[in-house]
């Protein structure tokens, strides 16, 4: 598959959650992961990042949306429950692009949210878990460009 991606999660606070998208992110073959704002507990991943992510895949994190840099060319896209958000099913990904979900009890921060070209949601009846959602992007994004 051509093209690359990163993902990442503004104000994360969870450790297994953090692990758990970094894992998904190495199994998917991202070529980044990031994080804005994580809380300092989410840092502690070593027990949920089983495949040792962190020697394969970078990870950046950036304390302000201001620090945050995407490499040229990458387009930002929000994971989020929001109205001017396109269904996933039916989300044309782009060759370079970066997921950009917001925190596990609340959502993309407005500032985020403007920073995004584009915004998707799953369409389930409620939110679920950041790194399902996480997951359920990189799979869809790996199956609509033909990378299986």
């Amino acid at each position: 598959m051509r093209g690359y991606f990163g993902i990442g999660s503004e104000r994360i606070s969870k450790a297994m959650n953090l692990g758990a998208v970094l894992r998904t992110a190495h199994a998917f073959n991202a070529s980044f992961a990031f994080t804005v704002g994580a809380h300092h507990n989410a840092r502690e991943i070593s027990l949920s990042d089983t495949s040792k992510s962190d020697t394969h895949l970078p990870l950046y994190e950036w304390e302000t949306l201001g620090e945050m840099r995407m490499p040229k060319g990458c387009v930002l896209v929000g994971v989020e429950l929001d109205d001017r958000a396109v269904d996933l099913p039916s989300f044309r990904h782009p060759l370079n692009a970066a997921y950009f979900l917001g925190p596990e009890k609340g959502s993309l921060s407005p500032e985020a949210s403007a920073l995004c070209i584009h915004i998707v949601k799953i369409p389930t009846r409620f939110c679920v878990n950041l790194s399902v959602a996480a997951a359920i992007v990189m799979y869809d994004r790996t199956i609509s460009l033909g990378g299986y």
